[in-house]
């Protein structure tokens, strides 16, 4: 297989910058790809911050690019850092990227941002144009980089290190496309070409993610049953149709996980290390998470979990209304997150009402977030959508068995105990009612008390191949039949 050289272009990338599942796989698919021998360089924002407290070096390199955006000139500097082997290239612009918050302040966008991440597109394709060696492939991430096929396509369409490289755009959620006022063309100077039904316009506005669905030679989604879901009213976003038309070129590749980076085995933020085979500490991490936050300490009462924004797309409304009656029923709750305010309100007034039955944490705790992994039987996943999920993967690599709504990515990795007994890792409902996720939850917690049954579940759910190796190579498998076409 020949080595090819990939460059990613993304708006944040763990660990030197971080919102959301986005970043977990900028910072993990390009190193796979480069254990698997290929040239990988990321592209993202100097953003100041978020690289001060994160602790990440850089050195700034000798090359400025010169970038005419929205009136002005801007002079770009290119900064350099190297993590775990895998090379970063940075685009610094203080005023545009060294703000609190990647996308906005809190509760809200950047008015800006399109002129943000226009620049940031336009000098990350004149980087690569100065690369050493011609591309082969650039991988374009959500709609912050969806003008980068539009411009390759057209603007940059003679660069001698861009004509051979073909394009990947990934969707990772369709829900946020990237949507600006029109003037905003002429002031950036975008292709005003394109700028019709077929192109990037939305109702006589601007759209990202269209400009880079259309553009681009081939669309992922991160899981294959997403890349169907998007293409139904229910899930399209307005863009069914759209996406329709471009269905030759769209397919789903599941997301991995850096098995490393989370390992019961070798965790230590747990309570007791644990793995299939190795299983007693698991029950230690249970034991000492319910002393820790006042739970009974009780070795046989189901412990449901959570770990997830609280937010419409996640199904807290189909949670929230039966917590009561598993707390009546003698079950344990420990979620951690924050989001909707309503919720948070509701979550806090439960806990305080049942504190050694219900445990809530408001925000998030990287350490927490482990133990309650490590310690918990079951994981709730009630998502409205899913486009692929990353929880119920370090859910299960923790042993912590996730009861999930059938759809995008949880549909995928979580195989059904109910539908197959042998290889069941989970349990699925589909209709995004209360109601149905109770049933689910109340097979899971009669299987839980079958403790034969359940153990084989745990074990499935532990040895379950979550690694990026897979995804990976199914990666490499499409940019090859790209630039063999």
């Amino acid at each position: 297989m020949p080595k090819l050289n990939i460059v990613f272009i993304a708006s944040e990338a763990a660990p030197l910058a971080k919102t959301g599942g986005l970043a977990d796989v900028v910072g993990s698919l390009p190193r796979a790809l480069h254990d698997l021998g290929h040239q990988v360089t990321v592209i993202l924002p100097f953003y100041r911050q978020d690289l001060t407290k994160n602790n990440i070096k850089t050195m700034p390199l000798n090359t400025s690019i010169e970038m005419w955006v929205d009136g002005f000139q801007r002079q770009c500097p290119l900064h350099e850092t190297v993590v775990d082997n895998l090379r970063f290239l940075l685009v610094e612009q203080d005023d545009l990227f060294d703000r609190e918050g990647i996308y906005g302040s809190a509760g809200g966008a950047y008015e800006d941002n399109l002129l943000r991440y226009t620049l940031f597109d336009r000098v990350a394709l004149e980087a690569i144009a100065k690369m050493d060696k011609p591309v082969d492939i650039i991988h374009c991430h959500d709609w912050q980089t969806g003008m980068v096929p539009l411009l390759k396509k057209t603007q940059y369409i003679h660069h001698p290190n861009l004509t051979r490289a073909k394009v990947v755009f990934t969707i990772h959620n369709l829900a946020y496309q990237g949507v600006f006022p029109s003037e905003w063309i002429h002031r950036l100077g975008l292709p005003s070409q394109y700028f019709h039904m077929d192109g990037y316009e939305f109702h006589d506005q601007i759209n990202c993610m269209k400009a880079g669905i259309e553009a681009s030679h081939a669309i992922t989604t991160v899981s294959p049953t997403y890349a169907e879901e998007i293409m139904t009213p229910e899930y399209g976003c307005a863009l069914e149709g759209f996406l329709q038309h471009h269905a030759s070129k769209l397919s789903g590749i599941v997301n991995g996980l850096d098995l490393e980076a989370w390992n019961p085995l070798t965790d230590t933020s747990i309570a007791s290390n644990f793995g299939a085979g190795k299983i007693t500490g698991k029950a230690k991490c249970k034991k000492a998470l319910q002393q820790q936050t006042g739970l009974k300490v009780d070795a046989k009462v189901p412990l449901l979990t959570l770990i997830s924004r609280l937010a419409e797309q996640k199904g807290i409304d189909l949670m929230i209304p039966n917590i009561e009656i598993w707390l009546s029923r003698g079950y344990q709750l420990a979620i951690l997150g924050s989001g909707d305010a309503g919720d948070e309100q509701a979550l806090t007034a439960l806990a305080k009402a049942h504190p050694t039955q219900m445990y809530f944490y408001q925000g998030f705790s990287e350490d927490l977030a482990r133990q309650i992994y490590a310690a918990g039987d079951m994981f709730l996943m009630p998502s409205r959508f899913e486009p692929c999920g990353l929880g119920q993967l370090m859910a299960m690599r923790y042993g912590n068995v996730p009861v999930v709504r059938a759809t995008g990515g949880l549909k995928d990795t979580v195989v059904d105990y109910n539908q197959d007994k042998k290889q069941g890792t989970g349990f699925h409902f589909e209709d995004a009612t209360a109601e149905a996720f109770d049933m689910a939850v109340e097979q899971a917690v009669a299987v839980y008390k079958k403790p034969t049954t359940w153990s084989r579940i745990r074990t499935r759910a532990l040895k379950r191949d979550s690694s990026w190796h897979a995804s990976a190579e199914a990666y490499v498998k499409l940019y090859t039949g790209l630039l063999d076409d």
